[in-house]
């Protein structure tokens, strides 16, 4: 007689053994993994199925297409650019080359102005610079430039704001007056649209035209619609230097009045007489936030700004676009009173600042020789007088002329560098050591904000700790922003990915000669794919349009 415990056995259907894991499309192998939290780094493979990770530990005889040996690399979520400013750039030259060579995965842009929406008479005004690098808008909705940019295809992913600048050119023109009720109405309904569409909020550049002419309580009605909508409020304030107490005062009551969360572009504290007030404004914004307002801000490392050279002459001089703005400096009676306000909005600060301004790039031809020079050496060479030199080369390139200006502290730098409340911009479009955008200079911003800031505020000074700098260049704009499927290294997260040599991780871009890509970043992945592989740009183009929390897939 058989025992009946041998008998179930024999009954018993074999083991069935589990399936082996599918093999990952890419794996990177042994590398120090910082997650994006700010909790320390730890040893770990990465295993990317897709365009997502699919597992993180040790992931020893795992199948793998394509296996990467990052042993001496730390792996990190792609980092997020909080003001990018490659909206158009992406459509001129898909690389978005001098990005993805410093990490970055992803921008959020759309500063003021933005790219949509747009009119006729708007796409005419910028008839110039869409001729000079070769994309004229075919679009005039949010929704039609992300059909162009889906199109074109992109190696980095973008989001973008909706521009109070934008809908009120849209609707008003650059002219300084205050809207009427049907006109804010329509300005209202355009930003409807545009979060609809998938804006992430609106946003405002209250020192250039025409966002400058719009009053606090505009703002607030434009800001309550996208907050309606689940969006933010994001600005390049009012002032960034002797009254930015006061221009603060305007970011928190817009926070506070359309109950709505904000965000302070590229934080600085700019001029001389206002070095070593970074703490200061830090100490505010805490204290708003202790009130209830959710605010934040960020900052690229660099004691330099950069924008369009005709911000640097009177409001008044501005108003009404390029060819008004032409017009009065050809009079000679016009000319003589911007003058005098000129020396008086910059008073005695003024001889100084003319070798404080380095003009980067220009669209007139006959112009390029002063790409690269102060506008003191300029005067000199010239034997002019140093306003005389920027009026002339305003009116000579339209307002499409682009500056640096030295004017922010070393020190102050660091203190917001060390905030945690302070995450990464460049306020710089992507650039490319070849192609078009060779050909013209730029603020080093542009090509290595993530790099310095992890080899010489991290690795040589010790500013910050490894893990913060990732953090607030990854996991901390990404919550601000909404973005739940990145910013963090994890399963089941989009597989945006940064391995970076932390012993080398460096830029190469300087003021004197920034066409040149960071150094010490051999593997980017944006989606899944790589775009930089090796240390070389790929021909890939995986980058996504992402659109913000109040987005209505149209029917």
């Amino acid at each position: 007689m058989i025992p009946l415990a041998l008998t179930l056995l024999a009954a018993a259907p074999a083991p069935v053994r589990a399936a082996a894991p599918a093999a990952c499309d890419l794996l990177l192998t042994g590398g120090r993994v910082v997650d994006g939290t700010g909790a320390p780094w730890f040893r770990a493979d990465v295993c990317v199925k897709g365009d997502r990770v699919d597992a993180i530990g040790q992931l020893t005889g795992r199948a793998a297409k394509r296996r990467i040996d990052a042993s001496n690399l730390v792996i990190a979520p792609g980092f997020i650019d909080m003001l990018g400013q490659s909206e158009y750039n992406v459509l001129v030259d898909g690389r978005a080359a001098s990005k993805i060579t410093q990490g970055i995965t992803t921008e959020i842009t759309g500063e003021g102005g933005a790219i949509a929406p747009v009119n006729a008479r708007m796409i005419a005004e910028g008839r110039e610079a869409y001729e000079h690098y070769g994309v004229t808008p075919n679009w005039t909705t949010l929704a039609g430039y992300f059909k162009e940019f889906e199109r074109r295809g992109s190696a980095i992913n973008l989001g973008t704001f909706v521009g109070a600048g934008g809908v009120r050119n849209l609707v008003i023109g650059k002219e300084n007056r205050p809207a009427t009720a049907p006109e804010l109405e329509a300005m209202q309904a355009a930003v409807a649209q545009a979060m609809d569409e998938g804006a992430f909020g609106v946003s405002t550049s209250l020192i250039y035209v025409p966002d400058a002419y719009a009053s606090t309580e505009e703002i607030i009605a434009l800001a309550k619609v996208a907050a309606s909508r689940g969006g933010s409020y994001i600005t390049h304030q009012r002032n960034e230097d002797d009254t930015i107490d006061t221009s603060l005062d305007e970011v928190f009551r817009i926070a506070r009045e359309a109950r709505i969360p904000a965000e302070i572009y590229h934080l600085k504290t700019a001029g001389e007489p206002n070095f070593g007030k970074m703490p200061h404004v830090l100490a505010r914004i805490e204290a708003a936030r202790a009130e209830g307002l959710d605010v934040s801000a960020d900052q690229y490392p660099w004691t330099a700004s950069s924008n369009g050279l005709d911000a640097t002459l009177p409001l008044w001089v501005r108003e009404g676009g390029a060819d008004k703005l032409v017009a009065r400096l050809a009079d000679p009676a016009t000319r003589a009173r911007a003058r005098e306000d000129f020396l008086k909005e910059h008073g005695d600060s003024w001889p100084n600042h003319a070798s404080q301004i380095l003009i980067t790039s220009v669209i007139n031809p006959a112009l390029k020789k002063y790409e690269g020079q102060f506008i003191a050496d300029i005067a000199k060479a010239e034997g002019k007088d140093p306003i005389d030199v920027i009026m002339d080369i305003v009116s000579a390139d339209k307002g499409n002329t682009s500056r640096v200006t030295f004017s922010m502290s070393e020190d102050d730098v660091k203190a917001a560098l060390r905030h945690p409340l302070v995450s990464l911009c460049t306020d710089s479009g992507a650039m490319a050591e070849d192609g078009i955008f060779s050909k013209e200079k730029s603020h080093p911003r542009a090509w290595g904000s993530a790099p310095r800031i992890l080899g010489k505020y991290v690795r040589d000074e010790k500013v910050l700790t490894l893990e913060e700098a990732i953090r607030k260049m990854t996991s901390l704009p990404a919550a601000r922003m909404h973005l739940r499927d990145r910013g963090l290294l994890r399963p089941g997260m989009l597989a945006d990915l940064v391995a970076f040599d932390p012993d080398h991780v460096r830029e190469r871009s300087t003021y004197a000669d920034p066409n040149h890509y960071s150094e010490g970043i051999p593997y980017v992945a944006v989606n899944g794919t790589l775009v930089v592989d090796e240390g070389r740009i790929t021909a890939a183009r995986p980058g996504r349009a992402l659109r913000g929390p109040g987005y209505r897939p149209a029917r």
